[in-house]
């Protein structure tokens, strides 16, 4: 089952945000929601809050488990540019664009991961050495020739 959640019209630049997405894609959601608070940057809150929202949605909508759940997909992108004007020098005039971004934050189920015990590893063998005399016999050999 997947379970979605998106911000819509976020003032920042989808390009900044996706840094971000890039590095939960895939992930578990409770470990990615961890990973997204440690990172300090304005594009990490708001992916945070918008994580965190399809995980209660999941929770309270699908009863799923948090758990279980993990990023399929984390999407940002572009929304509408606010076009703004700057003064410059001798009446001129500059662009600002003020751009905007929409995350889009899809889970879905995954079977809970038991990890196996670590097997004993054994002693490696050693690889038998070559004879030294056939190598410099074979070079003597061609020598003759």
């Amino acid at each position: 089952m997947e379970v979605k959640a998106e911000h819509r019209y976020a003032k920042i630049s989808a390009f900044k945000v996706r840094e971000v997405t890039r590095e939960i894609q895939g992930l578990p959601a409770e470990q990615a929601l961890d990973i997204v608070r440690l990172i300090p940057k304005k594009a990490a809150r708001l992916i945070g809050k918008t994580l965190a929202s399809a995980i209660a949605n999941a929770e309270n909508n699908n009863n799923l488990r948090a758990a279980n759940l993990v990023v399929k997909q984390a999407v940002a992108g572009e929304g509408p540019t606010m076009k703004r004007m700057h003064t410059r020098a001798r009446g001129a005039g500059a662009r600002i664009n003020k751009r905007s971004a929409h995350i889009k934050i899809i889970l879905t189920e995954a079977e809970p991961v038991v990890e196996k015990p670590a097997k004993a590893k054994g002693i490696k063998k050693k690889k038998p050495a070559t004879t030294a005399k056939a190598a410099p016999a074979k070079a003597s050999e061609e020598t003759k020739n």
